[in-house]
């Protein structure tokens, strides 16, 4: 392959055009060909999950649960595998040729066993009557609705949520094959089944797949009735203690049926990068592969074109440029690749939001057979060039860009583990407004589209594909199956999303245990690293460290230096110094810098600040940074941590404390804080809640203090002033009460009823303004802001009235009625002034009129154990969340609290 990959002493240059999805065949003028289908099934999938004893055809044996810590330090060592061995009557074997497509090495392929395992279960029979099973849609997590386990010793603890995720679970549903597709193949692909995915077919085993995260396809051809009802039945096993954070159950992401003609553009088929960009001229490499299903050697000519992409990802208007034509001979079963490069004039480049525009193209792949079109391929692309320099950090299309980045796990919030296009897209234009232009998915393969939106929306991605290797951070986590899926896991994730504009880099491990075993960890690493530059030699790819130093085996097999909280020091300033056990450093950025000189460093985690929106607890912390505990920011009762943004996980660092430490090594290229939002499950440090506390966002997306923290920092351009905390403490009357300002100004002057307290200026390596001293008095509390000396933004809050009414606002008046999007309602309890009121709580009824649902609601507390199925939910300090789906037609949303006057909001849908 002639694709660019240019290092020497100092820098390493990447360019790469990408593609962000595969849509149905479209001829050259764009008229619709339909030689290939790519249906979404969506609707009328049959549910039943176990409640006990569930049936026997398990995919492997696993070890027995002894003794589990769900609570134990994030950064805790991870452990050797406990080694099992298998059983004759295990589906293993054959589900592993499942993987062949992406095992290198022939010899090493998966032969399938004779025989027809399960075929006798009543529940893969075509005649089985599952009329009294539950009829969903999915995407589909099973545990959302709860109930929530409560209590010291849960059956799911609340590392994993709290929420019943674990168990054996099936899902069937009934597909008509018309006879007019006899001759084509036909494949089920699967963006995401959690876990351990075995696929039935009319009472065949088909195969599957077991890691929960990758998408997958599977052959349906060989066991098709064309032309009458098939019958698909789908096992899903999840194990309990199988993550550190809230998997989430079932099919969860998009289910497809694909139909080819036996001659046709594989699986993630096309791989097209561009070995020079320039703004006047790009070279454009196109690789291609074809397969041959069918018994007959065959001549075909392939055709591909380009064309700008319009805003749905379309092609608009007419082909650009087309590559040569190409004849290919193909014997039968036989895969083909090719190459063909043409150079595009004046290309419009995708680049970063907001300093560059997200221009995307699209490439047509056709294939005629004697003159007839068989297939047609759709590859959205984007053309940008990536430089990773180790001194002066990352460049994009030669434009110096600070890594203003956050990590995000997969679940979205109140509706769980279920991919949806418009949750995911709210996140990410809130993520946009605090300034944020980078994603690190952690630590697994995202949802499909989730990419297609950071490519629409110009953010940079660091795709990530392994949270645990060969060693076990919980007792049925990824290490059981490493072994034999760590090769097809790699290589499908990197072929799936390689040509994403937005991905710059790929990890292949997060925090691994390997980082202990010298160099047998470090050769897991190189086996893994050059797995991943084998599918895409244009992106670097690295493992994050938490534990492994300069002088190890291990972060030598890095292609660029990929630190979690070892670049701003671990447990190592004054407030951390009496904390026993987990990992200690001291600031590493030097010490990496001077062992690499020739690795781009870039914080991978940062931080891991913890604290509960609206929440401040007394006193307050003189450090910069403090790890939270019972009486330090943190309240066991209530299970709250201060929302004065000063503290911390055991490992991690306040805001202020990372920025200072980054800028004082302006080489390191940028952070990924931990984390952008709120996500199920790990809630340190109270593990009797159900969702984290380390979100700039909380889990409703509502914006914590720490939001315009980071956005003082990330959009310095922003007239910004932002005081807390609320004024609201009618029992702290005289008691000192700190007030901090958080500001894109450089000074600040604080008034309290109207009296100044002192205008002060930030100094070098402060990033808040403090008044530590203040006494409570009701009233009114104003700063104003200056910039170089001049007027530059202003705050004023106020001591509220009494809770009088309800107030509401919804992200988007219209809607489209298609089952899936949603409309996202922000309520707030306010006083007769239309002040929110921080400290109410009530009770709120959420109703609706109209062919609408309400799908869930949320708070944004982590304590919160009340189901998100509820039509009923308490304010938490002021504020409340509905989501709402329309069927049709306008909808009325009805918001109610006892003592309180009523709101309504109107949602139309088209």
């Amino acid at each position: 392959m002639n694709l660019l990959k240019i290092r020497n002493s100092s820098i390493l240059v990447i360019v790469v055009l990408s593609f962000f999805g595969i849509t149905n065949g479209y001829s050259q003028d764009h008229k619709s060909i339909y030689k290939r289908e790519r249906i979404k099934l969506t609707e009328g999938w049959l549910f039943m999950k176990y409640k006990s004893n569930p049936d026997p055809l398990i995919y492997d044996v696993r070890p027995e649960i002894k003794e589990v810590n769900d609570s134990k330090v994030a950064d805790s060592k991870p452990e050797e595998a406990i080694q099992l061995e298998s059983k004759e009557n295990v589906l293993k074997k054959w589900i592993l040729p499942s993987a062949n497509d992406f095992i290198k090495d022939p010899s090493k392929k998966h032969i399938r066993p004779m025989g027809n395992p399960g075929s006798d279960f009543a529940f893969v029979k075509t005649d089985f009557n599952d009329n009294h099973w539950e009829q969903v849609n999915v995407p589909h997590d099973w545990a959302i609705k709860g109930p929530f386990y409560t209590g010291d010793n849960p059956e799911v603890g609340g590392g994993m949520g709290r929420l019943p995720s674990h168990g054996v679970a099936w899902y069937r549903k009934k597909i008509t094959i018309p006879s007019t597709d006899q001759g084509k193949n036909i494949y089920l692909d699967i963006d995401g089944a959690m876990s351990y995915a075995m696929v039935w077919l009319n009472g065949h085993l088909v195969g599957g797949w077991p890691y929960g995260y990758n998408s997958f396809r599977l052959d349906l051809t060989p066991y098709l009735n064309f032309g009458g009802e098939n019958q698909l039945a789908i096992r899903i096993d999840n194990p309990n203690h199988s993550a550190r954070w809230y998997p989430g159950g079932g099919i969860y992401r998009n289910v497809w049926l694909t139909k080819v003609e036996p001659v046709h553009v594989a699986q993630w088929g096309t791989f097209i990068t561009t070995p020079e960009v320039s703004t006047n001229e790009a070279t454009i490499n196109l690789v291609l592969n074809i397969e041959n299903n069918s018994k007959l050697s065959q001549n075909i000519e392939v055709k591909t074109a380009i064309y700008v992409a319009d805003d749905f990802g379309k092609p608009k208007g007419k082909a650009i440029t087309s590559f040569p034509s190409k004849t290919i001979g193909l014997n039968a079963d036989e895969k083909e690749q090719y190459e063909s490069q043409i150079k595009l004039q004046d290309p419009k480049l995708w680049g970063v939001y907001p300093l560059q525009k997200q221009h995307l193209y699209i490439a047509q792949t056709t294939i005629y057979s004697n003159g007839k079109a068989i297939d047609s391929y759709n590859t959205p692309f984007g053309i940008r060039k990536i430089e990773f320099n180790p001194t002066t950090g990352l460049f994009v299309n030669g434009e110096k860009i600070k890594i203003q980045g956050v990590n995000q796990h997969h679940d979205l919030g109140a509706l769980g583990a279920a991919f949806n296009v418009r949750a995911a897209e709210r996140q990410l234009e809130i993520l946009r407004e605090l300034g944020c232009n980078a994603i690190r998915f952690s630590h697994n393969p995202p949802a499909p589209e989730l990419l297609d939106l950071t490519d629409r929306m110009g953010f940079l991605v660091i795709n990530e594909v392994f949270d645990s290797w060969e060693r076990k951070k919980t007792p049925h986590d990824f290490h059981l199956i490493f072994p034999d899926w760590h090769e097809a896991d790699t290589r499908s994730f990197i072929r799936r999303d390689r040509n994403h504009p937005s991905v710059i880099a790929w990890s292949f491990g997060n925090e691994v245990g390997e980082q202990y075993t010298d160099a047998e960890g470090a050769s897991i690493a190189q086996k893994l690293h050059d797995i991943v530059l084998e599918e895409d030699p244009t992106r670097p790819a690295s493992a994050s460290q938490n534990y492994a130093k300069p002088d190890m085996p291990f972060s030598k097999v890095m292609d660029f230096i990929s630190l979690n909280y070892q670049g701003e020091g671990i447990r190592d300033a004054p407030a951390y110094l009496h904390l026993k056990g987990g990992i200690r450093t001291s600031p590493l950025y030097p010490a990496f810098q001077k062992a690499f000189p020739d690795k781009m460093i870039v914080s991978s985690e940062t931080a891991s600040a913890l604290s509960t929106r609206g929440s401040y607890i007394f006193p307050v912390a003189h450090e910069n940074s403090a790890p939270v505990s019972d009486g330090v920011g943190g309240n066991p009762v209530t299970k709250e941590v201060s929302a004065y943004e000063l503290y911390t996980a055991q490992f991690g660092s306040s805001p202020d404390k990372v920025f200072a430490t980054q800028d004082r090594h302006p080489y390191v290229a940028g952070e990924f804080v931990w984390s952008g939002w709120d996500y199920l499950g790990e809630p340190t440090p109270y593990y009797s809640a159900r969702s984290s506390y380390c979100g700039i966002i909380d889990l409703a997306g509502f914006k914590k203090d720490r939001f315009y923290l980071y956005q003082s920092r990330w959009r310095p351009d922003l007239p910004l002033a932002h005081i807390l905390p609320h004024w609201n403490w009618e029992n702290r009357i005289g008691e000192i009460t700190p007030v901090h300002v958080f500001t894109s100004g450089d000074e600040a002057e604080l008034f309290v009823n109207g009296q100044s307290l002192g205008r002060k200026k930030k100094e070098n390596f402060e990033y808040r303004i403090r008044w530590d001293e203040v006494e409570y008095q009701p009233g009114e509390l104003k700063v104003i802001a200056y910039k170089n000396g001049k007027y530059w933004a202003k705050e004023t809050i106020q001591t509220t009235g009494k809770a009088t009414k309800l107030s509401a606002s919804v992200d988007r008046s219209k809607i489209k009625a298609d089952g899936q999007d949603l409309a996202f309602i922000t309520v707030k309890i306010t006083d007769e002034n239309g002040l929110m009121v921080p400290t109410a709580n009530n009770s709120i009824h959420f109703s609706i009129e109209g062919q609408g649902e309400i799908v869930a609601t949320d708070n944004g507390d982590p304590a919160d154990l009340v189901s998100f199925a509820t039509h009923e939910r308490k304010a938490f300090n002021g504020m409340a969340l509905a989501i709402v789906r329309a069927h049709k037609g306008t909808i009325k949303l009805i918001i109610t609290a006892e003592g309180l006057k009523k709101t309504i909001v109107i949602i139309k849908s088209n």
